[in-house]
């Protein structure tokens, strides 16, 4: 049976969780922290995530007798905001001609670039349901559009086969394949990068700052009201909104304090910065920063540095820094295509977006091999 959920309470969390685990086998990013119950549920109960905001959830779930074996996270929308797969040239399109791009239906973990398994279920039959149900519900509700945002390539596959458009992106991920301290990692870099990335690094330890590394169950409120403030901070920086707020991350720091990492900067025993990361076996992953005061260097080292410091001594092979960042290539951050799926209403603009997506498909080819041949690594030179 399917069933739309707008509650989350309305799902166990164990049977979410277990649903998620087992998706996790076909999908090695399928068990990412974003994905379980309690973040999204956090996401819900704080308000970050809401029809008042613009997330409307309308989950897809498919049930057996009182069993959830399959399950798709999607939100009604009236904005783009938070889904890093920017549409906003083709709502603007919508306007000119006079047509309504709002609402859209949208499958994704809300404010969260991060690549993982969008359809959790038990069998390849289950994903295929879901993907159907989704394009139905879209017709039926009368959107514009149904987005997937950041699924596998497996499962983007599985989309397009279904009759959705495909659309790449590219992230930067920092790869581990053991390094031993972070001068091995910069041992194999080109010596212009490693020279750069050293004197960032002294810059910041000759200003008398210094770390701590905060796992979740060692956060406390006063550290949550410290790491608000520079959240905050950044937002009013860039004039951007502010998505997530205090109860949001008080309630993931109570509720996956194993998937947590505060990272602190202090300057005479003061904090002035913080970074907030999420991280699992595989992967570490970025997600905000801010600082109070500035010097020279110290963003690198509070979200970069620091966590790759991170991932070396606990032997986590994957760093995502996040979103976008070009910067990120310097420092040894690597392209990683990413993935989104979209379904249009309107034939004349989904052929249009068909178009485009052709087009913007070979400059993505392009620019991934623009950014390999500028590698900061030393070249090997094969057989």
């Amino acid at each position: 049976m399917l069933r739309i959920v707008e509650d989350l309470a309305d799902i166990p969390a164990a049977q979410w969780n277990a649903l998620r685990a087992a998706a996790s086998l076909d999908a090695p990013a399928g068990d990412n922290p974003f994905l379980a119950y309690e973040f999204l549920r956090a996401l819900q109960d704080s308000g970050c995530a809401t029809p008042a905001t613009g997330w409307r959830a309308q989950f897809l779930t498919r049930w057996q007798d009182d069993r959830l074996i399959g399950a798709l996270p999607l939100y009604v929308k009236s904005h783009s905001w938070g889904e890093f797969v920017f549409d906003w040239a083709w709502a603007e399109a919508y306007e000119r001609n006079g047509l309504n791009y709002y609402p859209k239906l949208v499958g994704s973990v809300p404010f969260t670039p991060v690549a993982g398994a969008r359809l959790l279920a038990e069998s390849d039959a289950v994903r295929a349901e879901l993907i159907a149900a989704a394009l139905q519900l879209a017709k039926d509700a009368g959107a514009s559009s149904l987005h997937c945002l950041f699924p596998t390539e497996k499962q983007a596959l599985e989309m397009q086969a279904q009759g959705m458009l495909l659309r790449k992106g590219v992230q930067f991920h920092w790869q581990n394949p053991g390094y031993v301290d972070f001068a091995a990692y910069l041992s194999g870099m080109r010596r212009d990068k490693r020279k750069k990335i050293q004197q960032e690094r002294r810059r910041v330890n000759d200003a008398g700052i210094r770390f701590e590394h905060l796992r979740g169950e060692h956060i406390t409120p006063e550290h949550w009201r410290f790491f608000m403030r520079c959240y905050a901070r950044t937002h009013e920086q860039f004039n951007s909104p502010q998505a997530l707020n205090l109860d949001f991350f008080q309630r993931v720091g109570a509720s996956m304090p194993q998937n947590i990492l505060l990272i602190v900067a202090l300057k005479d025993d003061q904090p002035i910065a913080s970074a907030l990361n999420f991280y699992d076996d595989h992967a570490l992953y970025g997600r905000s920063w801010g600082t109070l005061e500035y010097h020279d260097g110290l963003h690198f080292e509070t979200c970069y540095y620091q966590a790759i410091e991170f991932c070396i001594a606990n032997r986590i092979a994957t760093f995502e820094g996040g979103a976008q960042g070009e910067h990120k290539l310097a420092r040894g951050f690597l392209p990683v295509t990413t993935w989104s799926a979209h379904w249009l209403a309107h034939p004349r603009f989904s052929s249009a977006v068909a178009d485009f997506l052709q087009r913007e498909s070979g400059g993505i080819e392009r620019y991934v091999d623009e950014l390999n041949e500028n590698s900061p690594f030393k070249r090997v030179e094969s057989d």
